[in-house]
């Protein structure tokens, strides 16, 4: 970004008194003065959704889709040697002005070093390194309420992550939560200590992507914490992208899926198909319903880009599967209409 004089002594002084007082500072001191300023990011998120059962209810509902504000810098440590830290909240309600709270959700916050010679590495909250490797489907869209989760138990706290430099294409991920005795009361194990970990590879050459990641949930119940594995290939051709990914974990399910998007001018468009079948010793939280059974979704999503800081979408989701998989016997159908505008900077 070019910065005037006049531009960069105005912003420089709002931040901080003393420079109005140097009054020798040349254009140049003063723009490495901003430079050296945080950034400061956020967006606010609207959308509206009819939610429809077949044989059971329906739900017309405006929220408020994860509006955020965040703060984040680096800075040169030494030769080559960045630090850097990030803290993001969320939780606004922007739908709501008579919320008595706002932005009481931490999403990201986390401290760092990296360096092109040894890669990074990063403690705190962030996205796990399980769902940045191979969950591209479920994380792409906005409303996302019938994406098909994938069962992994190592959460996004408590990390210390690591991604390597790329070796010829291949770069190689890991994560370590470290929970303490007391840190989660909703641990099916509290009071224990725990040492979940995850892995990744990733390879990309040219125009194709593979992914392959573990997560040892080892801070599942002593019953179920066999590991997850999932797979992830993608592949671009100029404006067009396909993914393809397959996640299971041992007497829970298995999830295949498949996106494809497609960018045109200020548009983008995007179709997925997912499937979790789920296995009779399933022991999730609607073990009941789920156990033996299959779901699947079929997604569109619709995205006009307004400008470079405001976009506007539509999703259609369209689930099914085994009957009864959504609560009404004999039934197996849920649809949901969803329209939404984002502002962010």
């Amino acid at each position: 970004m070019k910065k005037t004089l006049l531009a960069s002594a105005i912003a420089a002084a709002t931040f901080s008194g003393s420079v109005m007082a140097q009054t020798t500072a040349t254009a140049a001191e003063l723009a490495a003065r901003m430079d050296s300023m945080p950034t400061v990011y956020g967006n606010i998120q609207y959308a509206i959704a009819h939610d429809n059962v077949d044989g059971g209810g329906s739900e017309l509902s405006h929220f408020d889709n994860g509006s955020t504000l965040g703060i984040k810098h680096d800075h040169e440590i030494a030769g080559g040697i960045t630090g850097f830290f990030k803290l993001e909240l969320e939780g606004l309600a922007a739908d709501d002005k008579d919320r008595e709270s706002g932005l009481e959700d931490l999403d990201e916050a986390y401290i760092g070093i990296k360096g092109d010679s040894f890669g990074q590495i990063w403690v705190g909250s962030d996205d796990s390194t399980y769902e940045r490797a191979v969950t591209e489907i479920s994380e792409y869209y906005e409303v996302a309420t019938l994406s098909q989760g994938v069962d992994y138990t190592t959460g996004e706290g408590d990390l210390i992550q690591y991604s390597s430099p790329s070796f010829g294409g291949l770069t190689l991920m890991a994560a370590l939560q470290i929970n303490g005795q007391g840190d989660d009361a909703s641990l099916p194990d509290k009071g224990k200590k725990s040492y979940p970990y995850q892995l990744a590879a990733v390879y990309a050459m040219d125009a194709l992507e593979f992914a392959v990641a573990m997560d040892s949930n080892e801070n599942a119940s002593s019953a179920s914490n066999e590991n997850t594995y999932g797979l992830r290939a993608s592949y671009d051709m100029g404006d067009l992208r396909v993914t393809g990914e397959y996640h299971t974990r041992k007497d829970f399910s298995d999830t295949f899926g498949v996106i494809g998007y497609y960018a045109l001018g200020a548009n983008q468009f995007a179709l997925s198909y997912e499937v979790t079948q789920y296995d009779d010793q399933y022991a999730g939280d609607r073990a009941g319903v789920l156990a033996g059974n299959d779901v699947d979704t079929i997604t569109l999503q619709a995205v006009h880009n307004l400008s470079d800081h405001m976009y506007v979408y539509f999703e259609g989701y369209l689930g099914g599967g085994d009957d009864g998989v959504y609560d009404v016997a004999g039934e197996s159908e849920r649809s949901i209409a969803s329209v939404g505008g984002v502002y962010y900077f």
